[in-house]
């Protein structure tokens, strides 16, 4: 039994509407829950990146809400258009184009700008991109670091890569067609030739998986006419990287982050978060060791 109280129980100001964040499928339509398909038929309003592509899965289910369009660039406007819609009464569901909105998509801020007016909001949740990666993998994430996006520009990215390179945790970015094999070979030259997975175009016809060192995926791609589809890039973290110490000791800590190969300024803004400290006092001692180190 369907019990469709759980979605207003706990309800803010009586008066307003909900903002329900919902995910939709990131390529094959069949895997929208029941849930999803209930909420976004029974919602005054419609909030979605692309109005053509979602009206494209309301029409297959046979949904006829009203559509407005939330998109980067225009969000702070637009937020401020359906909050007042939300305090009217009307509920109000958000979507992207794919998978879980504020996910690399648009949406946070309405979902800032809802809770800070005091509106409920009621997750309903889905396929993402992400997991879907994740579970067809094969790879071990006991911990993993989602980084989105790549900085477009060579110089951004590699710098940014540079950042990530002590990191022991899966490393998953996305990545457009045009610009992946720059990516890879970026991914190359600041991590090293790490095993990865490249998953391409997940759950749809041209669903594509791809397994092996970095060197070995960039000649694949390499050989292909063309390179096409949304992918997600998996790397494996650093193995080789000395244990941790157990204590909380600031000297032995930026030791180990000396050791395991990070900069000065990554050491310290890690520690100075793990730690709850000010990075001024990080800094401090993290002068001392660099320079203890390089005398050595």
């Amino acid at each position: 039994m369907i019990d469709k109280r759980i979605d207003r129980d706990g309800k803010g100001e009586e008066s307003f509407g909900l903002l329900y964040v919902v995910a939709t499928p990131i390529g094959n339509l069949e895997d929208i829950t029941l849930r999803a398909l209930r909420i976004l038929a029974e919602v005054s309003l419609i909030a979605c990146e692309d109005t053509r592509q979602t009206r494209k899965l309301l029409t297959h289910f046979k949904i006829n809400t009203p559509l407005t369009s939330y998109y980067r660039g225009r969000e702070v406007g637009r937020a401020a258009q359906i909050i007042t819609a939300l305090k009217a009464g009307r509920d109000v569901a958000l979507v992207s184009d794919a998978g879980v909105p504020c996910i690399s998509d648009p949406g946070y801020i309405l979902v800032r700008e809802a809770r800070l007016a005091g509106i409920r909001v009621v997750p309903i949740p889905g396929p993402s991109a992400l997991t879907t990666a994740i579970s067809m993998a094969g790879m071990v994430a006991e911990s993993f670091l989602f980084c989105g996006f790549l900085p477009p520009r060579s110089n951004e990215r590699r710098k940014t890569l540079r950042s990530l390179a002590s990191e022991s945790a899966l490393l998953i970015f996305y990545e457009s067609p045009h610009r992946l094999l720059k990516t890879l070979r970026d991914c190359l030259d600041s991590l090293g030739d790490r095993p990865a997975a490249l998953c391409k175009e997940l759950t749809k016809i041209y669903e594509h998986y791809q397994r092996g060192r970095l060197t070995e995926i960039i000649a694949a791609l390499c050989d292909l006419p063309r390179i096409r589809g949304e992918y997600v890039l998996l790397i494996e973290g650093r193995t080789d990287l000395p244990p941790r110490p157990e204590s909380d000791d600031i000297i032995e800590l930026l030791t180990w982050q000396r050791q395991s190969g990070a900069s000065l300024k990554d050491a310290v803004r890690r520690l100075a978060a793990d730690l709850g400290l000010s990075r001024s006092k990080v800094y401090t001692e993290a002068l001392r060791v660099w320079k203890d180190s390089e005398s050595d």
